[in-house]
């Protein structure tokens, strides 16, 4: 009988035991992600930090903990952007974060007109200070790094949604977007290039006065041709939205003769040639329509009084003249100053 007890004994301690491991293996190695999650870890977060967003996330909080402890998580843990997915174990998520497995992120660059607007636009995307941004794409030191000066590094970025890590630094950004710029500029483009005469530069800034002028890029080749002629003829460009951009003031709705006046190398009323640099980020297509610029004898333009995004254009000064005053006309009816 006594045996009988104690075989029962051991039996009953050996299934917990099974049923122990069985629950403890699952702790470790079972689902502890219920639904798909994107996890932030900056550099300048501290392991309680991380713990905070994660944990919430998790199933089998004990077993992570434990397991953290084991590979020393707290002291080795790498920041990034982690993506945790469903039927993920708590090994797996700890490793993750131990080993820096990180996913990259999609970041869009586009529609900026400054150095600072791009930094604050990358901030928003990329764990880096906007300040610290601005300092390093206004660097000499940086911009000479990859062929630029501090003015003209602006020139470099190209519009487009990039993969980039999340933890990426300014230089690698920096150095990363040299590398798109010289992918870009294949020797087919180089060729339609030497087809205006221009640089690099002037075709990427020319371009950026075209994407400011209009957004219908049907129109763009015929107004790149426009200034093309005027460049070749020495003619001042005459371009308003350099003005907005030499007085920083991008909500001007209308130029005056006052603001012609306003000095600043970027005047292009009070400057002949083109700009010292872009004065925005164009997008592609200005930038292809520099390349294919239409041929014409046109060397004035004026936005058309219909507003709907079109210009009139003209040969002689006479035609000009007559097409400002209509759309003058319809500035005053509409109150607009």
């Amino acid at each position: 009988m006594r045996k009988k007890t104690l075989l029962g004994i051991v039996l009953g301690v050996l299934v917990l035991l099974v049923v122990a491991g069985v629950v403890v293996q699952r702790q470790f190695y079972g689902n502890a992600v219920g639904e798909e999650y994107e996890l932030f870890v900056s550099r300048r977060a501290d392991y309680g930090e991380l713990t905070d967003s994660l944990m919430p996330r998790l199933r089998h909080r004990w077993a992570f903990g434990v397991y953290a402890r084991r590979i020393d998580l707290e002291q080795t843990f790498k920041p990034g952007h982690y993506e945790l997915k469903p039927g993920m174990s708590v090994i797996e998520v700890a490793r993750m974060l131990k080993l820096g497995l990180q996913t990259p992120v999609r970041v869009t660059i586009n529609n900026v007109r400054t150095p600072a607007q791009l930094a604050e636009k990358l901030a928003r995307q990329i764990d880096a200070d906007s300040t610290l941004l601005t300092e390093v794409l206004t660097s000499s030191e940086v911009a000479r790094s990859v062929g630029f000066d501090s003015v003209t590094l602006f020139s470099m970025f190209l519009p487009d949604t990039y993969e980039f890590y999340w933890t990426v630094t300014p230089r690698e950004l920096i150095a990363r977007m040299k590398r798109e710029y010289d992918r870009f500029w294949t020797p087919e483009r180089d060729a339609r290039r030497e087809r205006s005469g221009l640089s690099r530069l002037e075709v990427m800034t020319l371009a950026s006065i075209v994407y400011e002028e209009t957004r219908k890029t049907d129109e763009m080749p015929r107004i790149a041709g426009v200034y093309i002629n005027r460049l070749r003829r020495g003619i001042p460009l005459q371009a308003d939205p350099t003005i907005k951009y030499a007085m920083q003031d991008f909500g001007l709705r209308r130029i005056l003769y006052r603001h012609l006046k306003y000095p600043s190398p970027y005047n292009t009323y009070i400057n002949k040639g083109l700009p010292p640099s872009p004065i925005c980020m164009p997008g592609r297509a200005a930038i292809e329509a520099v390349l294919d610029f239409e041929q014409h004898d046109y060397i004035f333009f004026c936005a058309r009084p219909t507003f709907d995004g079109y210009h009139n254009f003209a040969r002689t000064l006479r035609e000009h003249n007559a097409n400002a005053r209509a759309y003058s006309a319809e500035l005053n009816r509409r109150k607009i100053r």
